[in-house]
């Protein structure tokens, strides 16, 4: 599986303005942590589908022969490069950030009720009942809050991969939790600068705090354990293709 989520750096370039950049975190067949690499995003309006072409591109020529996943944060262009690299993957919206976009176009007094409402949506069965249990959310919100709903119909083909699998492997793919941990360390560090003069000068902020984030190696076993049960559910859920990624 790959984990792909970002993290804004203030960077002096002309003027200082946020610019993303990607962390790409890989589980191997065994289960293990491994950060593949760091992108800065381009200039303008986001990134599409050619320049995450050069990114899944890059980590395929690094030796990830095959994907099973790709959990992302709906990231425009991100689902077309990712099935022209690795036929086979599938692309899963991250559903904790999901929720969190549609927090966005509510009131603050409502996000409890809206939590409660969606959790039957993502909770749900199958994907049938997934869309039964929107349709009601819907009726209900969608005077509303039009922009929630028009949210998740865009995000449904992305969101709905994991409806298919079991318990332990939603419980790992229904968030980018085990990147977001990485991402606070890293925030920290670049929190700590203020901005920097260039885009290499953050890269290597990050490098250097990546490199010194699990010393005794302490966090990556405790990952591997995690990881056991889901590990199992994939190898039968994906017809033996992790057992071929052993070999």
């Amino acid at each position: 599986m790959i984990f792909i989520d970002a993290i804004n750096v203030k960077i002096r370039e002309g003027q200082v303005a946020n610019r993303p950049i990607y962390l790409a975190l890989g589980v191997t067949a065994d289960g293990e942590r491994d950060v593949l690499g760091l992108w800065a995003g381009e200039h303008g309006d986001g990134e599409g589908a050619k320049y995450w072409m050069r990114v899944c591109s890059e980590i395929k020529n690094r030796g990830t022969r095959d994907v099973l996943m790709v959990v992302c944060d709906g990231l425009k262009g991100l689902p077309d490069a990712v099935n022209a690299v690795w036929e086979k993957a599938i692309v899963q919206t991250c559903i904790v950030h999901l929720l969190r976009n549609s927090f966005k176009y509510a009131s603050k007094r409502d996000w409890a009720q809206i939590a409660k409402d969606l959790k039957p949506v993502y909770t749900a069965a199958s994907e049938s009942e997934a869309l039964d249990r929107f349709a009601e959310f819907s009726g209900k919100w969608e005077k509303r809050y039009p922009a929630i709903i028009r949210l998740w119909e865009n995000a449904w083909a992305e969101f709905v991969p994991f409806l298919a699998f079991d318990r332990e492997i939603r419980t790992v793919i229904c968030t980018t939790k085990a990147i977001e941990s990485i991402n606070a360390r890293l925030r920290r560090a670049v929190n700590a600068r203020g901005h920097f003069p260039t885009e290499q000068a953050a890269l290597k902020c990050l490098y250097l705090a990546i490199m010194s984030l699990d010393p005794t190696g302490k966090g990556r076993k405790r990952c591997t354990n995690r990881w056991k049960a889901a590990l199992n559910a994939f190898d039968i859920t994906f017809d033996g293709r992790l057992s071929a990624g052993r070999k």
